[in-house]
């Protein structure tokens, strides 16, 4: 305890002591702390406030808003300041004039407390307190921002920092090496040279303005007079006289602040001809002793501004030493101030200065005036030759006056980069990229070119074995690449980047950027003087050469960024260690770009982009922000130098390089966080900001490949920007005019492939209140030159439709172009940046985001969507036809998934007009027996019509389901906007052809009713015969004396004999005949009658093979051809019209009904539609038409006979008499013997009425059940779109590797597809008995259906038959058939119950309705079981498929099979969706070969894929060129329906190589034809990477 109470003493001892000494140092960091705290910035200190923080999109970085409170002065300056505004230093002061003019209002404007009193000063900040508040707050990389953007204002900065209590300071060093100026010392100016370095370390005389405390003269005030003289006076320096000027200074004294003058070169404008530096001291020099003698001892000359000395000044002034030449006093002489000036003459003397070191100011003399005097002082203390001080070596001196200096806390970093640089000396900076970045070298460069080489040898022949070449000579590149080893420097580089802390690795990548820069600053500037005199001699060859060299000699950190991409996109192979440390590079680089670096994403020089590494390091930043990064890229174009950059960094505060002295080339990409104060209303995690170089430079526009160069990287860039901003420069109109074309040629494109980007322009250098008034006849005439613009692009890209830019984008003459006032202020390199400029840039910005809160149009890409858009861009982009090469994942998978939607759509409709059909069909055979035909046509029109009001529905619901899509603002649906069109179409051509269907099957029905009603009668009349004879036998029987069961057996027999002897079969129609008559029918409009007057048995044609014949066609090249080759390729169009009919034909046949014509009908409609194909394709004539439906007619009226004879003898009266034969026996002996008949009856007429009629509503339901069923299990995908439906079928010829089924798939696809869904249908019906429980599904809803059915007759009858008093009458058998009736009625449009089967069942009932209804419902119970167990048991699926009304095979074929289209060269078939597309199009072609194309001089097959010819000069011949060569590149003159994509790149889907390797001989042998000759390459291909080819063409993962 005592030790305690001691140590607590000794403890206030000390702090009595320590205050006693350190009172005032105590005092001002209570000040201090007090001063942050006001302005909310105590939590930043020291130094915690960090530049990435303040690049961060937020509500602080946004609002434009009044300042409100203290703590939001800080934000207010920074944000002003890196917006580059002046006004920034206005932001001192609450927002409340409203409340000052009130007060003054009712205040006594002559009260003189009132004048002395500040009582808003709470309310205000000296602008000097708050830079130094906020440099001591800012990190060392702010501190350098906050230095640079200052100095681009032209307002003087820190140079000695003081800190919180002002007995240290810190010499700014750090600070200001970012600082890069240029100007134009008068030696240099005839030459019109100029000086570009970094500030701090020119050699500049240095001149130091401080005071005493006695001094009334504002020496600010006077420095800014000296620094403008003449021109317009800038507020350099902070004074008393600015706003906020006159507050009694916080913190800020002891600060000195440092500016330079900079001359222009031109001697009347002027003040000095070399540059010199302005020191100016806060506060005076006793307060801040170390901060003046470190002042003095540097500067060139010292200049004191002072009224009079006291006796602590005098003892300083004169301890300097050298006074003579370096001390200046600069003394302002009042009215009666006599004694000031004797103390001022004391000093004078003892320094014994000469009288030109003292300047005095009378009070008649004016400030501009006085500084006239000034300026010639400071022009004779210039020393002659150049000072060898510059801020850089005073560092020495400030270390030995007790200053701290702000760059040590980095030597570590900075001796680092000096390692790296040591090589870099003595040697060229080409040779040392060559030595120590060797991956950017020539071979990442021949890389590119190989790329882009099929495009510039695309007229050879054998241009697959040429892209092979290509593609092994890329390997071996690759190859050499990956055997690279790292240089010395790029060791270095990598693993001091690779340090854990994040505050080194900034310290290590800033000095690179310093060393670096002023390295290359040297080396570039003879370049750049000798490029600037060959421009002028206009020597294009030596221009692009020293291009070329300024290229190779630019040397920065982005180098040393892309050699480490290159490193990890080529790190194939390698010792495991370095594999490691590699493999951690894109997390190392998705961490800077989250710290705010920028990533190069198109390498300029190479023109090329590193895929791997960039994906990798968005993929690990996508990882890194937890998968959230919804991404808003914004993006600049524009001529070089018009501030393209500049207008970006001022945006947003960042740092693209606007005039370093390097030549960037490419595009770099910077990442924004967006605050979570702000995620909500953009709807954005990042803004992506994508800078350019400048198009159309000025000195290679006339280089070939300027243009294509320009054209590539704006269509790039406007590809990946949801914003694109047009920087223009009004004065140069053809400039303007270029890079209109560029745009609109790249918007052009955009639009082709369903991007829509927002487009700005910005003016720059238009200013004037009127300017937007006045501008609108440029506006005007802007639009009508990007009319012409898009309108030549349209005529390129053979886009005729479009003849407007507005055709391209929404464009609004008024809110997408902004104005930009001139960015200097006066005449540069001492002009500060325009307010104007930055305020209009600000106003923009604002707009611009408020644009995008507003506008969804377009959907929000996350970092993986972003990705496929770089890489199918930048595929497409490195080939000459974008708009026909471009292929996007992207849009494969919203064109997908649309189709996926819109087939589920498609089969929704189907499903529900096909249940309808069922019932309709049902009604018009359930209608009245004993009404005419007239009656059932009315009925049929009535359903027709009905039908028709439904399906138009449907259609409306299918089309607002679409437009409902097209909202959507997700799934990409703005890519897809192009098939719109065709997606409408497509719903308008399905209910047509659903209409047209269900028309032809209700008519089906009819006839089916008015064939069924005359066998029904046939059928009656004979029924009738029978019953009357057995009524006859019983009555004879009964009559006699008793009989045995035997007898009257024996009885019945004789008399059934006799009775049924004379029933006969049914008539056989002639169908032959009926056919003829619908073909001729066919021909009505053509005069083809003497053609048929021949026929005389159309069951006779048609049974030999068909030969097409010269005759057939009215092409004369095709006959003549015919002559020598044969009519190969219409006869085997003609074959496989016969099969597809056949089929059609067998199809139908297999159903149990009788034949009606509306079956021809649907035949002949067929056949028209393969025969416009064939008018199309081969000239047919009418002879080929007549023969060719003469030959099918003729095989489908000997199949339609076989089918109305089944039907014929199913129904045949003898045989249904037959069937009922037992029951008749049963009946009679029943009758004979009074037996109950209730039980047996029921069961009959469950057995032969209400059997048959669920078996039939089984079958007609379980065709959509079978859709369903396949639609919805695990293998759905497979029919969920033409797209993945090829995929499926294509992979399976893979592994089933049959030669006979590749060959049936490209010839007979249609076939193939039709077998393929059949057995597809056949495995699924029989995995899990899954037909069994689909028809169990079905009985279990009629049984329930007929169950119910019979609740409701019953209960209709008992109200029925109740007496007038409620009392039941008699339960008679009568009752029977009226409840059978009802129960038919309920059950009208489920199942049709045969009136004659009812009848035959039910002759002779005894039993009265309750018993019966009781024995029925125990039938229905029995007849649900039995079924069920005939179910079970196992059965043809086949046969259970073919005799289904609704093919479930039919309905799948419609859903997946399309147009049937095929590649005219390669017989690829269409995968558009829908049938009414305009363009027919296919994810991956194939040898052309394959489709049995063959070189016409030696015959062989042709291994070229379609995509590489049509992009090549080749030719190709065929019925449809007459046979005259005609271009491929122009194939859409013949054949405009066809997209087909040019495919110059390598690689190319390696599916349809490897098959045709593998049959080359049997193809040639199929095809009659010799083998193709196929590239070594193709040979080497797997199965597996055949495979794998597969799944790439068609995006499967």
């Amino acid at each position: 305890m005592l030790y305690n109470r001691l140590s607590h003493r000794g403890l206030l001892i000390f702090l009595l002591i320590f205050l006693v000494f350190k009172t005032d140092i105590f005092f001002s960091l209570i000040v201090f702390f007090n001063f942050l705290s006001k302005l909310g910035l105590k939590k930043f200190y020291p130094n915690k406030l960090t530049f990435q923080s303040l690049l961060e999109i937020n509500k602080n970085s946004l609002n434009d808003e009044t300042v409100e409170s203290l703590e939001k002065i800080p934000w207010c300056f920074l944000r002003k300041l890196f917006q580059i505004n002046a006004g920034c230093r206005n932001c001192t002061q609450l927002s409340n004039n409203d409340d000052d003019n009130k007060k003054e209002e009712n205040n006594d404007l002559f009260d003189f407390d009132l004048v002395t009193a500040d009582d808003s000063a709470d309310n205000k900040v000296n602008p000097l307190d708050l830079i130094v508040a906020l440099f001591l707050c800012a990190d060392s990389f702010l501190q350098q921002e906050m230095a640079l953007k200052m100095s681009m204002c032209q307002f003087s900065v820190p140079l000695l920092l003081p800190h919180g209590n002002n007995s240290q300071c810190s010499l700014m060093l750090w600070a200001l090496r970012d600082i890069v100026k240029e100007w134009c010392p008068h030696d240099l100016s005839e030459s019109r040279g100029f000086v570009e370095d970094n500030i701090v370390q020119a050699n500049i005389p240095f001149f130091t303005f401080v005071r005493l405390k006695n001094c009334s003269l504002s020496k600010s005030q006077v420095l800014n007079h000296v620094l403008s003289h003449g021109q317009q006076n800038h507020n350099i320096f902070i004074h008393r006289d600015m706003e906020g000027g006159t507050l009694k200074r916080k913190i800020a004294n002891g600060l000195v602040e440092v500016c330079w003058y900079l001359p222009c070169g031109k001697k009347d404008l002027d003040i000095f001809p070399e540059p010199v530096a302005f020191a100016n001291l806060r506060g005076d020099i006793c307060e801040s002793l170390k901060q003046f003698n470190f002042l003095f001892q540097v500067s060139t000359a010292t200049f004191v501004f002072l009224d009079k000395v006291e006796e602590n000044e005098h003892k300083i002034l004169t301890s300097l030493q050298d006074v003579k030449s370096k001390l200046f006093l600069v003394v302002n002489r009042k009215d009666n101030s006599r004694e000031d000036m004797m103390s001022v003459r004391t000093t004078l003397k003892e320094l014994e200065l000469p009288n030109s070191s003292v300047k005095i100011k009378d009070s008649k003399v004016n400030v501009a005036e006085f500084s006239k005097k000034l300026c010639a002082a400071i022009k004779t203390s210039l020393p002659d030759e150049t000072p060898t001080l510059n801020i850089v070596n005073m560092v020495g001196k400030a270390v030995e006056l007790g200053l701290s200096v702000d760059e040590n806390t980095s030597e570590k970093q900075k001796k680092a980069v000096e390692e790296i640089m040591v090589d870099i000396e003595g040697q060229s900076i080409p040779d040392y990229k060559k030595q120590q970045l060797p991956f950017q070298g020539d071979n990442w460069k021949k890389i590119s070119q190989l790329e882009k080489e099929c495009r510039l040898k695309s007229g050879d022949s054998g241009l697959e074995e040429y892209k092979c070449q290509l593609q092994e000579e890329k390997q071996k590149i690759m190859e050499d690449q990956s055997k690279q080893k790292l240089s010395k420097g790029m060791k270095s580089f990598i693993k001091t980047l690779s340090t854990s802390d994040k505050e080194e690795r900034d310290f290590f990548l800033k000095w690179m950027k310093l060393k670096f820069n002023t390295h290359s600053r040297r080396e570039l500037s003879e370049l750049r003087n000798k490029f600037k005199e060959q421009c002028e001699k206009e020597d294009k060859k030596l221009i692009a050469k020293l291009d070329q060299a300024l290229i190779e000699s630019s040397l920065g950190v982005e180098h040393y960024m892309r050699e480490m991409g290159l490193i990890y996109e080529f790190s194939i192979s390698g010792s495991r260690n370095t594999a490691d440390e590699i493999s951690r590079l894109p997390g190392l680089a998705a961490e800077m770009l989250l710290d705010g670096y920028p990533l190069e994403l198109l390498d300029g020089d190479a023109s090329n982009i590193p895929e791997r590494w960039v994906t990798d390091v968005l993929t690990e930043l996508h990882k890194k922000v937890g998968g959230k990064s919804r991404l808003l890229v914004l993006s600049v174009l524009g001529v070089q130098s018009t501030g393209k950059s500049t207008l970006l960094n001022t945006m947003f505060g960042v740092q693209f390089p606007v005039s370093s002295g390097r030549c960037t080339r490419g595009a770099y990409m910077l990442f924004l966080k967006v605050g979570e104060d702000m995620k909500h209303e953009l709807n954005y995690e990042f803004i992506v900001l994508i800078d350019t170089e400048g198009l159309k430079s000025p000195d290679l526009a006339e280089l070939d490949e300027s243009y294509k160069h320009d054209n590539q990287l704006a269509t790039f860039v406007i590809g990946l920007s949801d914003v694109t901003i047009i920087n223009l420069a009004m004065e140069n109109s053809t400039e303007m005019k270029d890079i209109l074309q560029i745009a609109a040629h790249a918007f052009l494109r955009m639009r082709h492939i369903g991007k829509k980007p927002v487009c700005h322009f910005v003016h720059q250098n238009v200013s004037g209140v009127s300017a937007h008034a006045k501008t609108i006849t440029d506006r005007k005439k802007l639009l009508e030159q990007l009319n012409e613009m898009t309108q030549i692009a349209a005529e390129m890209e053979k886009k005729p439709s479009i003849t407007a830019f507005t055709d391209v984008l929404d464009y609004d003459m008024d809110k997408n172009n902004s104005n930009i006032p001139g960015l200097w202020h006066g005449t540069p390199p001492m002009a500060p940046v325009n307010t104007g400029y930055s305020e209009a840039v600000a106003d923009f910005k604002k707009n611009l985001l408020a644009a995008v809160k507003t506008d969804r149009s377009n959907d929000v890409s996350q970092i993986p969507e972003f990705l496929e858009w770089i890489r199918s861009l930048w595929r497409s982009v490195k080939y000459e036809n974008f708009i026909f090469s471009f292929r996007n994942t992207l849009v494969a998978q919203a064109y997908n998934n649309l189709w996926k939607e819109s087939n589920q759509w498609e089969w929704q409709f189907r499903k529900k007009i096909l249940s309808w059909q069922k019932e309709a069909e049902m009604e018009i055979l359930n209608s009245d027996n004993e009404a005419d035909i007239q009656t059932w046509s009315i009925l049929v029109d009535s359903k027709k019509s009905e039908m028709s009001e439904k399906i138009k529905s449907e259609e409306r619901e299918m089309k607002q389901k679409l437009t409902n899509y097209y909202k959507k603002k997700d799934q990409n649906v703005n890519l897809i906007e192009k098939y719109k069109t065709d997606f409408f179409n497509s719903v308008s051509s399905l209910a047509k052809e659903i209409e047209h269907s269900v028309n032809n099957k209700l008519d089906c029905a009819l006839e089916l009713k008015i064939s069924s009603e005359k066998v029904q009668d046939i059928q009656k009349k004979y029924r009738g015969g029978v019953e009357e004879e057995v009524m006859k036998l019983l009555s004879d029987c009964k009559n006699s004396d008793k009989l045995s069961d035997e007898q009257l057996t024996q009885k019945f027999e004789k008399m059934w004999t006799e009775a049924t002897k004379n029933v006969s079969g049914l008539k056989e129609r002639d169908i032959a005949a009926s056919v003829l008559k619908q073909l001729r029918g066919n021909f009505s409009n053509q005069n083809v009658d003497e053609k048929f007057q021949n026929i005389k048995d159309l069951k006779e044609i048609g049974k030999d093979p068909f030969k097409a014949r010269r005759e057939h066609t009215d092409s004369y090249m095709e006959k003549f051809k015919h002559l020598f080759q044969g009519l190969g390729e219409l006869q085997t169009f003609t074959d496989s019209v016969i099969v597809s009919c056949t089929w059609f034909v067998l199809d139908k046949t297999k159903e149990n009904t009788d034949y009606n014509d509306s079956l021809t009908r649907e035949l002949l409609e067929k056949m028209d539609e393969y025969l416009k194909q064939s008018y199309k394709r081969h000239k047919t004539n009418t002879q080929f038409e007549i023969d060719l439906k003469l030959h099918i007619c003729g095989i489908a009226s000997r199949e339609f006979l076989k089918m109305h004879q089944k039907f014929l003898s199913d129904n045949d009266p003898r045989i249904q008499l037959q069937k009922y034969k037992t029951q008749y026996l049963t009946d009679f002996l029943g009758l004979y013997k009074k037996r109950d008949n209730c039980q047996r009856k029921a069961k009959g007429f469950v057995q032969f009425c209400i059997k048959p009629a669920v078996e039939e509503y089984i079958n007609r339901s379980l065709g959509i059940n079978i859709v369903d069923e396949i639609l919805t299990c695990c293998h759905s995908a497979k029919f969920s779109s033409r797209f993945f439906f090829q995929y499926n079928i294509q992979e399976e010829l893979l592994r089933k590797d049959d030669f006979d089924s590749f060959v049936k798939y490209i010839c007979k696809y249609e076939i193939y597809v039709k077998d393929w869904i059949f057995q597809h249908i056949q495995e699924q019906m029989s995995k899990n008995k899954t037909l069994c429980k689909l028809k169990q599904e079905n009985l279990k809803v009629i049984v329930d259906k007929i169950t119910a059915a019979l609740e409701q007759a019953t209960a209709a009858l008992e109200q029925a038959t109740k007496g007038p008093d409620g009392v039941q009458l008699p339960d008679n058998k009568e009752s029977i058939t009226k409840l059978i009736s009802k129960m038919r009625k309920y059950l009208i449009k489920d199942i049709s119950i045969s009136e004659e089967d009812e009848k035959t069942t039910l002759f002779q009932i005894k039993s009265t309705c309750h018993p019966f209804i009781n024995s029925l419902k125990m039938s229905i119970e029995d007849l649900k079981e039995q079924l069920q167990e005939e179910f079970s048991k196992s059965e043809n699926i086949t046969e259970t498929l073919n005799k289904l009304p609704i093919k479930p095979q039919e309905e799948l074929f419609k859903r997946v099979f399309g147009c049937g289209k095929q590649c005219p060269f390669c017989k690829v078939p269409c995968e558009a969706g829908g049938k009414d597309h305009k363009q027919h199009h296919a994810a991956v072609h194939r040898p052309q070969g394959l489709g049995g194309y063959s070189y016409e001089d030696s015959d062989k097959l042709d291994a070229t894929l379609c995509t590489t010819d049509v992009q090549s000069e080749t030719t190709f011949k065929s019925l449809d060129t007459n046979w005259e060569p005609h271009p491929y590149k122009d194939y859409t003159k013949y054949y405009p329906d066809w997209l087909i994509p040019p495919d110059p790149s390598i690689e190319a889907s390696d599916y349809w190589k490897f098959v045709l390797v593998k049959y080359n001989d049997r193809f040639a042998q199929e095809y009659k034809a010799k083998q193709a000759d196929v590239p070594e390459a193709w040979r080497r291909i797997a199965k597996e990477q055949a495979l794998k080819g597969l799944k790439d063409a068609f995006n499967i993962k």
